[in-house]
């Protein structure tokens, strides 16, 4: 009791003492229904994904678990709920400038073209477009596509990397689009493409998801810089400051690193050096 009672304290001291005149946009809104909606994606693992009981779990999911958190301590109301909404790679965004979630919760990389049409809180992960193959099937890197079919879920940023990473490699190969990292797993082991390219964290997930994972491998070539990052409204920098504030809490106090092991444990117990530093660099202080 004492430590749950220590961490919502922590939480509410997260919070900017704005006053009910001061708050606007999405937390007024908040307010006002009683809801805070929480986007989020379906087969994304281990970043946002649903599990075996049809919950939507995940690396980015527990942080925006703790963001609504520290909204119901700002607003004051308790009550409020939490309510998951699906979305997918290519209805993400709109869903934010639709009104239809107040918050992105996935694998989303922060790009300046994407924030013409939403804003991004501090980053979150850090990782780069990889290939994932069957065991056997030799596909160590982009070169060796050479006359093969890889699949990319739709309305991602790795289509246009891996088109450019072909490109610079002269390496011909079929590019085919798939609706979710899950359906390109499938036509994977059904032999409709040699490999899959997605960020490599997501292919982790993939594989440690997976109950036949001996047969998938990861390549240990990236060929992008992917800086992921939750996307929230633009111009709401209220909303915005209270997502930033409970992310730089848990870099400065090292509970990252429960969550990180939490998600990657069965992967690697000590975060990546790029992701270390991600984590020190937005430990934003008060």
């Amino acid at each position: 009791m004492k430590i749950f009672l220590t961490a919502v304290s922590a939480l509410i001291l997260l919070a900017s003492p704005l006053s009910a005149a001061e708050q606007s946009g999405t937390l007024e809104q908040i307010k006002e229904s009683g809801t805070i909606r929480l986007g989020y994606r379906q087969s994304e693992p281990p970043m946002s994904f649903v599990d075996s009981s049809g919950q939507p779990v995940g690396y980015s999911i527990d942080l925006c678990q703790r963001i609504a958190t520290a909204v119901k301590a700002q607003l004051k109301a308790p009550e409020i709920t939490v309510e998951f909404v699906p979305v997918n790679a290519e209805n993400r965004f709109t869903a934010l400038s639709d009104n239809k979630i107040d918050i992105l919760c996935g694998s989303t990389t922060k790009t300046l073209s994407r924030s013409e049409i939403v804003d991004f809180t501090q980053l979150t992960f850090v990782t780069g477009a990889s290939l994932l193959s069957l065991d056997g099937s030799k596909v160590a890197a982009v070169a060796d596509l050479q006359g093969k079919k890889v699949g990319v879920v739709k309305g991602t940023t790795t289509i246009e990397v891996l088109k450019g990473a072909l490109k610079d490699s002269l390496t011909e190969a079929e590019v085919v689009p798939v609706d979710s990292a899950s359906d390109a797993v499938k036509s994977l082991r059904d032999g409709k493409i040699d490999a899959f390219s997605s960020d490599q964290v997501v292919l982790i997930g993939l594989v440690l998801e997976s109950k036949d994972k001996g047969d998938l491998v990861i390549s240990n070539e990236l060929f992008s810089f992917e800086p992921f990052a939750l996307a929230v409204r633009r111009n709401d920098a209220d909303f915005r400051l209270v997502a930033d504030r409970v992310l730089s809490h848990l870099y400065r106090s090292g509970q990252i690193i429960q969550i990180y092991r939490k998600w990657f444990g069965g992967f690697s117990k000590k975060a990546p050096a790029a992701l270390g530093a991600v984590y020190r660099l937005n430990a934003t202080p008060e």
